[in-house]
């Protein structure tokens, strides 16, 4: 019974050996989880941030393009109110016919002229946001397409 004691007691002991091994691996393996798993937010967080920059570079764009075109409806507005009231006093108040046929023939000038500089501007304002999209989001676009292709080289590289 002797022997029977000494072996149970042995294989006792193994088991629990073992059990405790695989908890310490249980552990090892928890740690190492949690740490691959805040990488992969810190890196999903990267992106994300990249991503609201770009986009924030994109709103800023297009509110400063609206506010060009916003601000050149706003003048030309206030422009032809004010040219239709001086050319309006004139066509009302004028008692010479050649002055008042004059003072149409300005106005028409005038109002194709400033019709055409406004135009020109929203057309400018609009070539402009264009060009900054182009350059600057584009390069911001460029570098966030970098910074992914150089991540995933160095990880194929590590492998």
């Amino acid at each position: 019974m002797n022997a029977y004691l000494v072996l149970s007691s042995a294989l006792l002991l193994l088991a629990a050996g073992a059990l405790v091994f695989t908890f310490w691996q249980l552990q090892v393996a928890r740690r190492h989880l949690r740490v691959l798993n805040s990488h992969r937010i810190a890196a999903h967080s990267a992106i994300q941030k990249s991503r609201m920059d770009l986009l924030e570079v994109r709103n800023r764009a297009k509110i400063l393009e609206d506010s060009v075109s916003g601000g050149a409806s706003a003048v030309e507005k206030v422009h032809k109110a004010i040219s239709n009231t001086t050319f309006g006093l004139i066509d009302l108040f004028s008692r010479d016919e050649e002055f008042r046929a004059n003072a149409r023939k300005a106005r028409m000038t005038h109002d194709n002229t400033s019709e055409n500089i406004y135009k020109t501007v929203r057309t400018t304002n609009k070539a402009l946001h264009i060009l900054a999209d182009t350059l600057i989001i584009g390069k911001a676009e460029k570098q966030i397409v970098s910074r992914k292709r150089g991540r995933k080289g160095s990880s194929d590289k590590s492998t």
